[in-house]
Protein backbone atom coordinates (compact mmCIF):
# COMPACT_ATOMS: atom_id res chain seq x y z
CA UNK A 1 0.00 0.00 0.00
CA UNK A 2 1.41 3.41 -0.97
CA UNK A 3 2.18 6.07 1.65
CA UNK A 4 -0.48 8.71 1.10
CA UNK A 5 1.12 11.25 3.47
CA UNK A 6 1.46 14.60 1.71
CA UNK A 7 4.98 16.04 1.45
CA UNK A 8 3.57 19.16 3.14
CA UNK A 9 3.07 17.28 6.40
CA UNK A 10 6.06 14.96 6.39
CA UNK A 11 8.55 15.23 9.24
CA UNK A 12 11.81 16.91 8.16
CA UNK A 13 14.80 14.66 7.57
CA UNK A 14 18.14 15.67 9.11
CA UNK A 15 19.12 18.97 10.68
CA UNK A 16 17.38 20.83 13.53
CA UNK A 17 13.61 21.15 13.45
CA UNK A 18 12.56 24.73 12.85
CA UNK A 19 9.42 26.72 13.52
CA UNK A 20 8.64 26.55 9.80
CA UNK A 21 8.70 22.74 9.97
CA UNK A 22 6.20 22.78 12.84
CA UNK A 23 3.96 25.25 10.99
CA UNK A 24 4.06 23.13 7.81
CA UNK A 25 3.27 19.91 9.73
CA UNK A 26 0.39 21.50 11.65
CA UNK A 27 -0.95 23.37 8.64
CA UNK A 28 -0.72 26.78 10.29
CA UNK A 29 1.39 29.91 9.97
CA UNK A 30 4.70 30.40 11.77
CA UNK A 31 3.05 33.25 13.69
CA UNK A 32 0.52 30.81 15.18
CA UNK A 33 3.35 28.49 16.23
CA UNK A 34 5.02 31.48 17.90
CA UNK A 35 1.83 32.33 19.79
CA UNK A 36 1.56 28.77 21.08
CA UNK A 37 5.22 28.48 22.07
CA UNK A 38 5.33 31.90 23.78
CA UNK A 39 1.83 31.82 25.24
CA UNK A 40 0.79 34.90 23.28
CA UNK A 41 0.51 37.72 22.59
CA UNK A 42 -2.53 36.55 20.60
CA UNK A 43 -4.88 33.77 21.66
CA UNK A 44 -5.04 30.56 19.63
CA UNK A 45 -8.14 28.40 19.28
CA UNK A 46 -7.89 25.22 21.42
CA UNK A 47 -8.16 22.90 18.40
CA UNK A 48 -5.41 24.79 16.57
CA UNK A 49 -3.19 24.83 19.65
CA UNK A 50 -3.67 21.06 19.96
CA UNK A 51 -2.49 20.59 16.36
CA UNK A 52 0.60 22.73 17.02
CA UNK A 53 1.42 20.91 20.25
CA UNK A 54 1.07 17.58 18.47
CA UNK A 55 3.42 18.75 15.72
CA UNK A 56 5.95 19.87 18.35
CA UNK A 57 5.82 16.43 19.98
CA UNK A 58 6.03 14.47 16.74
CA UNK A 59 8.88 16.51 15.29
CA UNK A 60 10.75 16.98 18.58
CA UNK A 61 10.88 20.75 18.14
CA UNK A 62 12.94 22.70 20.70
CA UNK A 63 12.57 26.50 20.67
CA UNK A 64 15.79 28.47 20.21
CA UNK A 65 16.34 29.96 23.68
CA UNK A 66 18.94 32.44 22.45
CA UNK A 67 16.68 33.79 19.73
CA UNK A 68 13.77 34.01 22.16
CA UNK A 69 15.91 35.89 24.68
CA UNK A 70 17.02 38.34 21.99
CA UNK A 71 13.42 38.98 20.96
CA UNK A 72 12.08 39.36 24.49
CA UNK A 73 15.08 41.22 25.88
CA UNK A 74 15.15 38.63 28.64
CA UNK A 75 16.84 35.27 29.19
CA UNK A 76 13.98 34.26 31.52
CA UNK A 77 16.72 32.95 33.80
CA UNK A 78 17.88 33.98 37.26
CA UNK A 79 21.05 33.03 39.10
CA UNK A 80 21.43 31.78 42.66
CA UNK A 81 24.70 31.81 44.59
CA UNK A 82 24.74 29.81 47.83
CA UNK A 83 27.61 28.68 50.07
CA UNK A 84 27.00 24.93 49.73
CA UNK A 85 24.16 22.95 48.15
CA UNK A 86 25.45 19.90 50.03
CA UNK A 87 24.10 21.55 53.18
CA UNK A 88 20.49 20.31 53.58
CA UNK A 89 19.24 23.79 54.49
CA UNK A 90 20.70 25.42 51.38
CA UNK A 91 19.49 22.51 49.28
CA UNK A 92 15.99 23.12 50.64
CA UNK A 93 16.30 26.85 50.03
CA UNK A 94 17.54 26.36 46.44
CA UNK A 95 14.66 23.98 45.69
CA UNK A 96 12.18 26.54 47.01
CA UNK A 97 13.78 29.27 44.87
CA UNK A 98 13.59 27.04 41.78
CA UNK A 99 9.89 26.36 42.39
CA UNK A 100 9.10 30.05 42.95
CA UNK A 101 11.00 31.06 39.79
CA UNK A 102 9.29 28.35 37.72
CA UNK A 103 5.89 29.71 38.76
CA UNK A 104 6.87 32.92 36.97
CA UNK A 105 8.26 31.10 33.93
CA UNK A 106 11.93 31.48 34.83
CA UNK A 107 14.71 28.90 34.91
CA UNK A 108 17.38 28.82 37.61
CA UNK A 109 21.18 28.70 37.35
CA UNK A 110 22.57 27.40 40.66
CA UNK A 111 26.16 28.05 41.75
CA UNK A 112 28.12 27.25 44.92
CA UNK A 113 30.70 29.51 46.52
CA UNK A 114 31.89 26.86 49.03
CA UNK A 115 32.00 29.71 51.55
CA UNK A 116 34.88 31.22 49.56
CA UNK A 117 34.86 34.92 48.66
CA UNK A 118 36.94 34.54 45.49
CA UNK A 119 34.62 31.80 44.22
CA UNK A 120 31.55 33.86 45.13
CA UNK A 121 32.86 36.76 43.04
CA UNK A 122 33.70 34.42 40.15
CA UNK A 123 30.17 33.01 40.20
CA UNK A 124 28.68 36.50 40.18
CA UNK A 125 30.91 37.46 37.25
CA UNK A 126 29.89 34.34 35.30
CA UNK A 127 26.19 34.96 35.92
CA UNK A 128 26.56 38.58 34.79
CA UNK A 129 28.31 37.41 31.60
CA UNK A 130 25.35 35.13 30.86
CA UNK A 131 23.05 38.15 31.16
CA UNK A 132 20.67 36.54 33.63
CA UNK A 133 17.65 38.64 34.56
CA UNK A 134 18.61 38.80 38.21
CA UNK A 135 20.73 37.22 40.93
CA UNK A 136 19.84 35.93 44.37
CA UNK A 137 22.94 35.95 46.54
CA UNK A 138 23.52 34.21 49.85
CA UNK A 139 26.84 35.89 50.47
CA UNK A 140 29.76 34.99 52.71
CA UNK A 141 29.99 38.71 53.53
CA UNK A 142 27.67 40.96 55.49
CA UNK A 143 28.29 43.70 52.89
CA UNK A 144 28.98 41.92 49.56
CA UNK A 145 30.49 43.63 46.54
CA UNK A 146 27.78 43.85 43.87
CA UNK A 147 29.57 46.24 41.50
CA UNK A 148 29.78 43.55 38.77
CA UNK A 149 26.00 43.20 38.72
CA UNK A 150 25.35 46.93 39.00
CA UNK A 151 27.59 47.69 36.02
CA UNK A 152 25.67 45.08 33.99
CA UNK A 153 22.35 46.56 35.17
CA UNK A 154 21.35 43.21 36.68
CA UNK A 155 19.22 43.44 39.84
CA UNK A 156 20.19 41.47 42.94
CA UNK A 157 18.47 40.37 46.13
CA UNK A 158 20.43 39.25 49.18
CA UNK A 159 18.97 35.97 50.44
CA UNK A 160 19.42 34.45 53.90
CA UNK A 161 20.81 37.84 54.87
CA UNK A 162 20.17 39.01 58.42
CA UNK A 163 21.45 42.61 58.13
CA UNK A 164 19.94 45.56 56.31
CA UNK A 165 21.74 46.40 53.06
CA UNK A 166 20.81 49.97 51.99
CA UNK A 167 19.91 50.15 48.31
CA UNK A 168 19.25 46.42 47.95
CA UNK A 169 16.38 44.10 48.74
CA UNK A 170 17.34 41.53 51.35
CA UNK A 171 15.56 38.59 52.93
CA UNK A 172 16.51 36.75 56.11
CA UNK A 173 15.47 35.58 59.55
CA UNK A 174 15.86 37.05 63.01
CA UNK A 175 19.04 35.19 63.94
CA UNK A 176 19.51 36.90 67.28
CA UNK A 177 15.94 36.52 68.53
CA UNK A 178 15.66 32.94 67.29
CA UNK A 179 18.94 31.89 68.91
CA UNK A 180 17.95 33.60 72.14
CA UNK A 181 14.69 31.63 72.23
CA UNK A 182 16.39 28.24 71.86
CA UNK A 183 19.02 29.03 74.51
CA UNK A 184 16.25 30.23 76.85
CA UNK A 185 14.58 26.87 76.26
CA UNK A 186 17.76 25.08 77.34
CA UNK A 187 17.94 27.32 80.41
CA UNK A 188 14.35 26.36 81.26
CA UNK A 189 15.59 22.77 81.61
CA UNK A 190 17.90 23.93 84.39
CA UNK A 191 21.14 24.17 82.40
CA UNK A 192 23.64 26.74 83.64
CA UNK A 193 26.69 25.76 81.54
CA UNK A 194 25.59 26.12 77.93
CA UNK A 195 28.28 25.94 75.26
CA UNK A 196 28.15 27.41 71.76
CA UNK A 197 29.40 25.58 68.67
CA UNK A 198 29.68 28.54 66.32
CA UNK A 199 30.23 28.26 62.58
CA UNK A 200 33.05 30.30 61.09
CA UNK A 201 32.44 32.97 58.43
CA UNK A 202 34.72 34.58 55.88
CA UNK A 203 33.99 38.15 56.94
CA UNK A 204 34.78 37.54 60.60
CA UNK A 205 31.63 39.44 61.66
CA UNK A 206 29.71 38.71 64.87
CA UNK A 207 26.93 36.30 63.91
CA UNK A 208 23.42 36.96 65.24
CA UNK A 209 23.27 33.43 66.64
CA UNK A 210 26.22 34.20 68.89
CA UNK A 211 24.58 37.45 69.96
CA UNK A 212 21.35 35.61 70.82
CA UNK A 213 23.26 33.02 72.85
CA UNK A 214 25.03 35.77 74.79
CA UNK A 215 21.83 37.71 75.39
CA UNK A 216 19.99 34.70 76.78
CA UNK A 217 22.83 33.87 79.18
CA UNK A 218 23.24 37.48 80.31
CA UNK A 219 19.52 37.98 80.92
CA UNK A 220 19.45 34.78 83.00
CA UNK A 221 22.47 35.92 85.03
CA UNK A 222 24.56 33.01 83.76
CA UNK A 223 28.25 33.05 82.81
CA UNK A 224 29.38 32.56 79.24
CA UNK A 225 29.80 28.90 78.45
CA UNK A 226 32.71 27.69 76.33
CA UNK A 227 32.75 28.62 72.61
CA UNK A 228 34.22 26.43 69.90
CA UNK A 229 34.43 27.81 66.36
CA UNK A 230 34.46 25.41 63.43
CA UNK A 231 32.98 25.15 59.91
CA UNK A 232 29.21 24.83 59.34
CA UNK A 233 29.62 21.13 58.49
CA UNK A 234 29.27 17.67 60.01
CA UNK A 235 33.05 17.48 60.30
CA UNK A 236 33.14 20.90 61.94
CA UNK A 237 30.54 19.77 64.46
CA UNK A 238 32.43 16.57 65.19
CA UNK A 239 35.58 18.57 65.93
CA UNK A 240 33.60 20.99 68.11
CA UNK A 241 32.01 18.10 70.04
CA UNK A 242 35.35 16.49 70.80
CA UNK A 243 36.84 19.80 71.95
CA UNK A 244 33.91 20.50 74.24
CA UNK A 245 34.15 17.04 75.77
CA UNK A 246 37.82 17.64 76.47
CA UNK A 247 37.31 21.08 78.04
CA UNK A 248 37.90 21.55 81.76
CA UNK A 249 34.46 23.11 82.23
CA UNK A 250 32.44 20.52 80.30
CA UNK A 251 28.97 21.90 79.45
CA UNK A 252 25.66 20.28 80.28
CA UNK A 253 24.07 21.69 77.11
CA UNK A 254 25.29 22.76 73.66
CA UNK A 255 23.74 25.18 71.18
CA UNK A 256 25.00 24.45 67.64
CA UNK A 257 24.68 27.17 65.00
CA UNK A 258 23.62 24.68 62.31
CA UNK A 259 21.93 21.30 62.10
CA UNK A 260 24.96 19.85 60.30
CA UNK A 261 27.23 20.86 63.15
CA UNK A 262 24.79 19.30 65.61
CA UNK A 263 24.86 16.00 63.69
CA UNK A 264 28.66 15.97 63.98
CA UNK A 265 28.42 16.77 67.69
CA UNK A 266 25.97 13.91 68.18
CA UNK A 267 28.52 11.50 66.71
CA UNK A 268 31.25 12.79 69.02
CA UNK A 269 28.99 12.44 72.05
CA UNK A 270 27.82 8.94 71.07
CA UNK A 271 31.41 7.79 70.54
CA UNK A 272 32.31 9.05 74.04
CA UNK A 273 29.39 7.16 75.58
CA UNK A 274 27.63 10.38 76.58
CA UNK A 275 23.88 10.07 77.11
CA UNK A 276 21.80 12.65 75.21
CA UNK A 277 20.05 14.56 76.71
CA UNK A 278 20.66 13.13 80.21
CA UNK A 279 24.37 14.00 80.32
CA UNK A 280 24.46 16.73 77.67
CA UNK A 281 21.47 18.29 75.94
CA UNK A 282 21.78 19.77 72.46
CA UNK A 283 19.81 22.13 70.24
CA UNK A 284 20.59 23.58 66.82
CA UNK A 285 19.56 25.97 64.05
CA UNK A 286 18.10 25.58 60.52
CA UNK A 287 15.23 23.07 60.61
CA UNK A 288 16.53 20.62 57.99
CA UNK A 289 15.49 16.99 57.59
CA UNK A 290 18.81 16.01 59.17
CA UNK A 291 17.54 17.38 62.48
CA UNK A 292 14.32 15.38 62.34
CA UNK A 293 15.99 12.07 61.47
CA UNK A 294 19.07 12.21 63.69
CA UNK A 295 19.11 10.29 66.98
CA UNK A 296 17.85 11.60 69.22
CA UNK A 297 15.83 13.95 66.99
CA UNK A 298 17.18 17.47 67.32
CA UNK A 299 15.44 20.41 68.90
CA UNK A 300 16.08 23.11 66.32
CA UNK A 301 15.10 26.55 65.07
CA UNK A 302 13.23 26.10 61.77
CA UNK A 303 13.96 28.72 59.12
CA UNK A 304 10.99 29.35 56.77
CA UNK A 305 12.86 28.48 53.56
CA UNK A 306 9.79 28.49 51.31
CA UNK A 307 8.53 31.88 52.50
CA UNK A 308 12.01 33.37 52.22
CA UNK A 309 12.46 32.03 48.69
CA UNK A 310 9.08 33.30 47.50
CA UNK A 311 9.73 36.77 48.95
CA UNK A 312 13.19 36.96 47.37
CA UNK A 313 11.98 35.82 43.93
CA UNK A 314 9.05 38.26 44.09
CA UNK A 315 11.42 41.13 44.90
CA UNK A 316 13.70 40.12 42.03
CA UNK A 317 11.35 39.26 39.15
CA UNK A 318 7.83 39.18 40.56
CA UNK A 319 5.19 41.54 41.91
CA UNK A 320 7.60 43.36 44.23
CA UNK A 321 10.31 44.16 41.68
CA UNK A 322 11.11 47.77 40.87
CA UNK A 323 9.68 48.86 44.21
CA UNK A 324 11.67 50.67 46.87
CA UNK A 325 14.20 48.31 48.42
CA UNK A 326 13.38 46.79 51.78
CA UNK A 327 14.83 44.39 54.32
CA UNK A 328 12.43 41.54 55.09
CA UNK A 329 12.99 39.60 58.29
CA UNK A 330 11.00 36.43 58.88
CA UNK A 331 10.37 34.85 62.27
CA UNK A 332 11.77 31.35 62.81
CA UNK A 333 9.98 28.66 64.79
CA UNK A 334 11.43 26.60 67.63
CA UNK A 335 10.79 22.90 66.93
CA UNK A 336 11.10 20.97 70.19
CA UNK A 337 12.27 17.35 70.02
CA UNK A 338 14.06 14.89 72.32
CA UNK A 339 17.64 16.18 72.16
CA UNK A 340 16.93 19.02 74.61
CA UNK A 341 15.25 16.78 77.19
CA UNK A 342 11.65 17.26 76.12
CA UNK A 343 9.47 14.22 75.51
CA UNK A 344 7.56 13.77 72.29
CA UNK A 345 8.90 13.97 68.74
Amino acid sequence: MMNMTSPAVQAPRGGPVTRKDVARYAGVSTAVVSYVVNGGPKNVAPATEAKVQNAIRVLGYRPNAAARALKLGSTETIGLVIPDNGNPFFSLLAHAVEDAAAELGYALLLTNSDGNLAKERRNIRNLAARQVDGVLLSSVLMEPDLAELESADIPAVLLNHSADAPGFNSVGVDLTGSARSVVEHLISHGHTRIALAMGTNTGGFLDGREQGWLQALTEAGLPEGPIVRSPFTREGGYIAGRRLLASADKPTAIFASSDLQAVGILRALHEAGVSIPDDIAIASFDGSAEAEYSWPPLTTVVQPAEAMAEAAVSALIGAQRNRESEHLIFPAELQVRRSCGCKGN
